[in-house]
């Protein structure tokens, strides 16, 4: 078990004093069997009239703040400060029903209609059917961890990482042309490929914790993280990070899943003023050993 810190600091400026809109925010983790909150607190500057809670329809917790229509300033700030209990997987080998070691394998009447969504694909393309058949073996069966592995490691080591600030994700079509892109496209990339196999995919968005060990190794840090997780029967959700090559939870702090990487942006919202008075946004993300 470790104990972790997570601050996320987002400011977005402005030439001129706006009002502000509703904003939501995804910063508070799943807590789990797997990741327990010791303490958290969200401050933000200027501060709301109200600040509510909900749970999307992922069971994703949500911040939302309303602003008060006198309130203007030409900064927004939003701290997040969390504290938590990450357990980290052990299993070097999950405990997958005898059906599902190997590929392919069907999911069962119980669970194949709760997956339904999360194998719609949102880029259909022949690029990714082609590119994820190499992961194949010839003989006809494969071993399903296995296949997930090589997939995660093979981005990993193929693909060059970029940071991105802009919105959005490429499609996989365009990672799989230009081999590089930032850690959602990756996600979104073996998303499509492991949807293209007929096993359920979803989007994570998160944080990655750097120890020091595995700072030159691990990429992802100073910021959201993204990956995705597989279906597995017995096993469950499994968390792959084809940025890192990590299988398993190790290092990863989950914040929400959706299909899609649009459902689960970390901050929205509005402001009331002239379009040209955005000036940017500063993101900083820190994770840290012990309380913060």
């Amino acid at each position: 078990m470790s104990l972790l810190t997570v601050r996320h600091t987002t400011v977005y400026r402005y030439a001129d004093p706006v009002g502000f809109g509703e904003h939501r925010m995804l910063f508070r983790p799943r807590e789990s069997h797997d990741l327990r909150l010791v303490k958290a607190r969200l401050d933000i500057t200027p501060s709301p009239v109200r600040l509510r809670w909900l749970h999307d329809v992922f069971d994703n917790s949500i911040a939302v703040a309303t602003f008060d229509e006198a309130t203007s300033s030409s900064a927004l700030r939003f701290d997040s400060f969390v504290t938590l209990k990450h357990f980290e997987t052990l299993l070097p080998d999950y405990p997958l029903e005898e059906h599902a070691k190997t590929y392919p394998f069907t999911y069962s009447d119980d669970e194949a209609p709760n997956l339904a969504r999360a194998l719609l694909h949102h880029y259909p393309s022949d690029d990714v059917s082609r590119w994820v058949r190499q992961f194949l073996d010839p003989s006809g069966t494969t071993g399903t961890m296995s296949l997930l592995r090589s997939m995660t490691l093979a981005i990993k080591e193929e693909f060059v990482y970029a940071r991105r600030s802009e919105k959005g994700v490429q499609s996989p079509s365009e990672t799989l042309e230009s081999r590089r892109g930032s850690c959602r496209d990756f996600a979104v990339l073996m998303m499509e490929a492991t949807r293209c196999l007929g096993l359920a995919a979803r989007f994570v968005s998160g944080y990655i914790f750097m120890p020091e060990r595995d700072a030159d190794d691990t990429i992802g840090g100073g910021s959201t993280h993204a990956w995705m997780q597989a279906y597995l029967p017995g096993a469950g959700w499994v968390d792959f990070d084809p940025t890192n090559s990590i299988v398993g939870n190790r290092n990863l702090i989950r914040v929400a899943v959706a299909w899609d990487p649009k459902q689960v942006m970390p901050l929205w919202g509005t402001f009331i003023g002239s379009a040209s008075s955005f000036l940017g946004m500063d993101v900083t993300v820190t994770v840290t050993e012990g309380l913060g």
